[in-house]
């Protein structure tokens, strides 16, 4: 009598978080069931419980696999130009580029699923789950705090509340781009096959966000007075 084979645990989590990447991005949140989720996985919920214990943490498992290496890989392209420049600030395109950059390069990778992931890490943007939100802010805040200073030292001269605000929108250009490259097809002129093209992306995007960041600071409006 045969013996069948036992999959390894690791490859088996592995699949119940490619199903749930892929699930979550087509359907939402809410709208992947359990069933849908092991019977995708080809799992029972046995095992989703066994490796992950809740849906909840089975969603954070998901985003975690991807945004704890992004963003590790944000930090390290960071840490490299500062010791490559020996104290000097940084030049802000070269900080927008670390920042940008290992999120566009999941564009590319459409068999491992970067790119579900991408789409998935859009939808969440727009969202109305606020816990998820919270969740991704929370994975975010130590590479932002690290960007943050660096381009505090390469615009001294932007107030600190003005500097928050770019970055702010700086975010949510790249999040919009992640989350809507289709719609580029929309546009007379545009080719749609360079939504996929993370070099050309990141080109495109740094040069927008630079002229940002670097733009006059808007003069406060004066109120006139009531007569």
């Amino acid at each position: 009598m045969s013996l069948r084979a036992v999959k390894p645990p690791h490859e088996t989590r592995t699949r119940i978080l490619d199903a749930a990447e892929e699930l979550f991005m087509q359907h939402g949140f809410e709208g992947t069931s359990m069933r849908l989720l092991t019977s995708k996985a080809g799992v029972n919920l046995a095992a989703v419980n066994y490796h992950f214990g809740s849906k909840d943490a089975l969603i954070e498992a998901v985003f975690r696999r991807r945004l704890d290496p992004m963003n590790a890989a944000r930090v390290a392209a960071l840490d490299r130009l500062e010791r490559d420049a020996s104290g000097q600030p940084l030049a802000p395109d070269a900080i927008i580029r670390a920042f940008v950059g290992p999120s566009l390069h999941l564009i590319e990778d459409a068999k491992g699923g970067g790119r579900n992931f991408i789409r998935l890490l859009g939808r969440t943007y727009t969202d109305p789950a606020k816990a998820i939100r919270a969740l991704i802010g929370q994975l975010y805040v130590p590479a932002m705090e690290r960007f943050k200073a660096a381009f505090e030292r390469a615009l001294p001269q932007m107030p600190r509340e003005e500097l928050v605000w770019r970055m702010h929108f700086m975010f949510g250009t790249l999040a919009y781009t992640l989350a809507a490259t289709d719609t580029v097809q929309l546009i007379a002129g545009c080719k749609p096959e360079d939504r996929h093209d993370a070099r050309l992306l990141e080109d495109r995007l740094a040069a927008f966000l630079g002229c940002g960041l670097a733009a006059p600071l808007a003069r406060p409006r004066s109120v006139k007075k009531a007569a």
